[in-house]
C-alpha cells in the first residue's frame, strides 16, 4: 500500500454544478444486478517494446469500459512482457502487480524485474506486468494539465494535519479533488471503472488472452487485494497465486485500514529501535539513552516548534513534524535503509544540541536516502505520473468512507491515539469523502474456496500491510497457505530479504507444492550489522524493487508557520 505524497496548497473552487452528476453515480447498481454476457476475448499482438531490444515485448488490448456492457465502450491497457526462456518447457503467464494503488506493472518489467524472476524461474513462465485500467501507460485518468499544475494545486498544506487549524482547510483541499478530476469526466469515462472488481475482471480476461486455462499471478501489497478480489470472482481459474504484504479485504473494501495502520507502522519502528540498540556501536542511534530515547527527543522538539530547521546558509529545510512521521513510517518499508536513517537521525539529535556540523550533514543525509529510494524503484516512464489521481480512482471507487469533515477529524484523533504515525496513514483518504463509488466494485463476500490453494506471505514486521492481513486472508481463502517471514519491510519474496521465503514461492509457482503449514522463515540478520559487514566485504546492500514507498523530497521550500 504505497502512499503518494506531494508539497500541497489550496485548490480552486468546488464545482457545485458536478453534485447531481456525483449523486448519480452513486447511486448507480451494482454489477450483480443482472448478469451480462460474456465479454469477447481479445487478441494480443506483441511487438518489441523498443527496436534492437530482444526479449522485451509490450502490447496493448482493448478490454470493456464497463463490464454490464461488454459490447460497449472499450478502454485500453498496457502490457510489457519478459518471453519464457524455457518455451519447451514453459507453463504459461505469470502475471504481476506491484501494488498501490497506482503503481505500473509494466514499468515493474522495464525496469528489470522481469529478468529476475525469468531466471529465478528457470524460464518456464512469460513474465506479463501490466498497467491497470486508468493507470501509467493504459488509458489514464488525469485531473491536471501537467505535475507542476497539481504541484501548486496543493502547496503550503501539510502531509498530514498535525495542528487543529489545518484539518479544515486540509480536508477541503482533498476533498475537491473529486470536482477537480470529476470537471471533465466527459472526457474520461475511465473515472467511473477504475474499481478493483474492474481490474479483476481485466486480468481474467488477460489470462483467457494470453491461452492459459487457469490464472498464474504475483501480486505485492495493493496487488493482494486484486488476487484476494480475483479468487473471490473467479475461484475455479487459479493455477497459482502469490500474494505477499497482504490487505485485509475487509478492512480495505470498507474504509477501515486505519484501524491497525494506526499502530503497524509503529509497532515496526519500535523493532528498528530494538535492533538498533542490539547492534550496539554498528548503530550510531544508539548509545547509553538508547536509540528511542534520542528519536523522541526529536519527535518532541518538532511537535513543540512544528519545524526543525536543518541545513546551512542558503540551502535549509524546515523538516516539520509532519516529515517526521511520515520518514519514521516509510523509511520503515525498507530494512535496507534502516541504517541509513539510523545516520540521519543522530545527526538530527546532535543538531538539536547547537552542533552546527550535524545541521548541515543532517540535510545531506536526508536527500541521500531519498536518492537511494529513488534510485531503487521503477523509473516512470509515462509523461505524466498518475499515481497520486490513480490511488484515489481506484481506491475511493472501491471503499465506503464518510463524507463530512466531523467524521475525519474525529478518526484523525482516534489514528492519533494508535501513534503519531497514525495520522499519517489516514488524512489522504479525505479525497474520498466526495467521490463516487464505482459501480462495478466489488466488497464481498470474501470467503470462498479455490481450484488450487493459494499462497499467503506475511512479513511479522511488515509497517504498510501488517502481518494480521495475512493471517485473516489466510483464513478467508479456504484451503489456502500461510508463509510467515520472522523479518522486517514490506513484502518478503524476490526482495534479496529472504532465500527460505524465495525457494517456496518458487516451488509453489513452478511446482504447486505448498510450504507446510505454520512455517517460519527467519529473519535476515540484524540489518545494521549487516551493513556493516557488506561494507567491508565492498558489497553494495539489495534494495527490493517492490513495495517501496514515495518519499517526499526536501527541496528549499517555505512553510506557513
Amino acid at each position: 500500500m504505497a502512499s503518494t505524497r506531494f508539497s500541497s496548497g489550496r485548490l480552486g473552487r468546488v464545482a457545485l454544478g458536478l453534485a447531481p452528476l456525483l449523486l448519480a453515480l452513486v447511486a448507480a447498481p451494482s454489477f450483480a444486478a443482472r448478469k451480462p454476457p460474456p465479454p469477447q476475448v481479445p487478441a494480443i499482438d506483441w511487438a518489441p517494446c523498443i527496436e534492437g531490444i530482444e526479449n522485451l515485448d509490450c502490447a496493448t488490448v482493448k478490454v470493456p469500459l464497463d463490464y454490464r456492457n461488454p459490447y460497449g465502450h472499450k478502454t485500453t491497457l498496457s502490457l510489457a512482457r519478459i518471453p519464457a526462456a524455457d518455451r519447451d518447457n514453459k507453463i504459461g503467464t505469470l502475471f504481476l502487480n506491484p501494488g498501490g494503488p497506482g503503481a505500473s506493472g509494466v514499468d515493474l518489467i522495464y525496469n528489470g524485474f522481469g529478468d529476475v524472476l525469468n531466471e529465478i524461474l528457470r524460464g518456464r513462465f512469460d513474465i506479463v506486468g501490466f498497467d491497470p485500467r486508468g493507470i501509467g501507460e493504459s488509458t489514464p485518468i488525469q485531473c491536471w494539465d501537467s505535475e507542476d499544475d497539481r504541484n501548486a494545486d496543493f502547496r503550503g498544506q501539510p502531509i498530514f494535519p498535525y495542528r487543529a487549524a489545518q484539518e479544515r482547510p486540509f480536508f477541503d483541499v482533498y476533498r475537491n479533488v473529486a470536482y477537480k478530476c470529476f470537471a471533465n469526466v466527459g472526457t474520461q469515462p475511465i473515472l467511473n471503472f477504475m474499481t478493483t472488481g474492474d481490474v479483476a475482471r481485466d486480468l481474467d480476461l488477460l489470462r483467457r488472452a494470453v491461452g492459459d486455462s487457469q490464472l498464474n499471478y504475483l501480486g505485492y501489497s495493493y496487488g493482494s487485494y486484486i488476487g484476494s478480489t480475483y479468487a473471490n470472482l473467479f475461484p475455479r481459474n487459479i493455477r497459482a497465486m502469490v500474494i505477499d504484504g497482504v490487505l485485509d479485504p475487509r478492512q480495505w473494501s470498507s474504509g477501515w485500514q486505519i484501524k491497525t495502520d494506526r499502530v503497524g507502522a509503529y509497532h515496526v519502528l519500535l523493532e528498528f529501535f530494538r535492533q538498533c540498540d542490539l547492534a550496539g556501536k554498528d548503530c550510531v542511534l544508539g548509545g547509553e539513552r538508547g536509540s528511542k530515547a534520542r528519536f523522541d527527543v526529536i519527535l518532541a522538539e518538532a511537535r513543540r516548534q512544528g519545524t526543525i530547521v536543518i541545513g546551512e546558509g542558503n540551502d535549509v529545510f524546515e523538516y516539520g513534524y509532519d516529515e517526521v512521521a511520515a520518514d519514521a513510517s516509510g523509511l520503515m518499508y525498507s530494512p535496507e535503509q534502516w541504517p541509513a536513517y539510523a545516520n540521519f537521525l543522530d545527526l538530527l539529535n546532535r543538531a538539536l544540541t547547537g552542533d552546527k556540523a550535524a545541521k548541515k550533514a543532517a540535510l545531506a543525509s536526508r536527500r541521500a536516502i531519498e536518492k537511494a529510494f529513488a534510485d531503487a524503484g521503477p523509473v516512470q516512464r509515462a509523461f505524466y505520473d498518475n499515481g497520486f489521481e490513480a490511488y484515489f480512482g481506484n481506491h475511493c471507487s472501491d471503499a465506503s468512507y464518510p463524507y463530512g469533515f466531523e467524521w475525519y477529524s474525529a478518526i484523525g484523533k482516534y489514528a492519533d491515539a494508535g501513534s503519531f504515525m497514525g495520522p499519517n496513514w489516514w488524512w489522504l483518504n479525505a479525497a474520498c469523502a466526495a467521490w463516487p463509488k464505482g459501480p462495478n466494485r466489488y466488497t464481498g463476500p470474501w470467503k470462498t474456496g479455490t481450484s488450487s490453494r493459494v499462497l499467503v506471505i506475511g512479513n511479522y514486521f511488515d509497517p504498510a500491510t501488517n502481518y494480521r492481513g495475512a493471517v485473516e486472508t489466510q483464513k478467508l481463502l479456504r484451503g489456502s497457505r500461510l508463509l510467515s517471514y520472522a523479518g522486517w519491510g514490506h513484502v518478503a519474496s524476490y526482495t534479496g530479504r529472504s532465500q527460505c521465503v524465495d525457494d517456496f514461492v518458487t516451488d509453489y509457482l513452478i511446482n504447486g507444492a505448498v510450504p507446510p503449514k505454520k512455517i517460519v522463515c527467519p529473519a535476515a540478520p540484524n540489518p545494521f550489522v549487516q551493513a556493516k559487514v557488506k561494507a567491508k566485504a565492498g558489497k553494495s546492500l539489495v534494495m527490493p524493487m517492490t513495495g517501496l514507498p514515495t518519499l517526499k523530497p526536501l527541496t528549499p521550500a517555505t512553510r506557513p508557520r
